[in-house]
C-alpha cells in the first residue's frame, strides 16, 4: 500500500533521487536541483511538499509552492505545483494522482484559492485544470501559442479565477526563464 505523507528535512536525499529516477540522466538533475533550491527559497512559502511511500521505500514526490500575482486588484492565495515525480517502475499505476489529489485537498484546507501548473495538457485536466491564459493569467514567460494549453490553473474556491487576472510571480528558485522556455 502506497502512503501519502508530509516530507521532512530528512527525507531531501530521496527526494533528489525521486527526480533523478524519474526525469532521467538528461533533465534528473537540474529538476532535483530545483526541487532543492525551492524547498529552501524563502520565496517560495508556503511549500506543501508531499512524499508517496511504500514500505519504507519513497516512489514518487510533488511540489507546491506560493505564487502571487502581479495585477491591479488584491492577489488570490495561490500555489504552482512544480515538480511532479514518480520514479519509472511506479509510474501508470496511480501515484502521481493520488500525490496531486492530496496536495490540492491540502492546499484547499489552508485557504489556497488558485493552483497553477506548467505540464502536461493530456494529465492535468483530470484534477480540473484548465488553460489559464483563458482567465487572463500569464506565466512568469511567455508561452509559446502551441504549447498554451500547457499553462493552466485549477480554482480551489469557487469563483477566484475570475476575481483577477495578470502575471504570475514564483519563487527566485522558479523564476528563471530556463524553466520556462525549452
Amino acid at each position: 500500500m502506497t502512503e501519502i505523507r508530509k516530507s521532512c528535512v530528512a527525507d531531501e536525499p530521496m527526494i533528489r533521487t525521486v527526480h533523478e529516477l524519474a526525469f532521467g540522466p538528461s533533465e534528473g538533475p537540474e529538476i532535483a536541483d530545483l526541487t532543492h533550491a525551492l524547498l529552501h527559497d524563502p520565496t517560495a512559502e508556503p511549500v506543501t511538499s508531499l512524499l508517496a511511500c511504500a514500505g519504507v521505500n519513497v516512489i514518487g514526490h510533488v511540489l507546491f509552492s506560493g505564487v502571487r500575482i502581479q495585477s491591479s486588484g488584491e492577489s488570490p492565495k495561490a500555489h504552482i505545483l512544480a515538480p511532479l515525480a514518480v520514479v519509472p517502475e511506479r509510474q501508470g499505476r496511480g501515484t502521481g494522482t493520488r500525490l496531486v489529489q492530496r496536495g490540492l485537498e491540502l492546499l484547499g484546507e489552508s485557504g489556497s484559492e488558485l493552483v497553477f501548473v506548467l505540464g502536461h495538457p493530456g494529465y492535468y485536466p483530470r484534477f480540473g485544470f484548465t488553460p489559464a491564459g483563458r482567465h487572463g493569467l500569464s506565466a512568469p514567460y511567455p508561452i509559446p501559442e502551441e504549447h498554451a494549453d500547457a499553462w493552466m490553473v485549477l480554482e480551489l474556491k469557487p469563483g477566484a479565477v475570475t476575481k483577477t487576472e495578470g502575471t504570475v510571480l514564483c519563487a527566485d528558485a522558479l523564476s528563471k526563464r530556463e524553466h520556462w522556455v525549452g
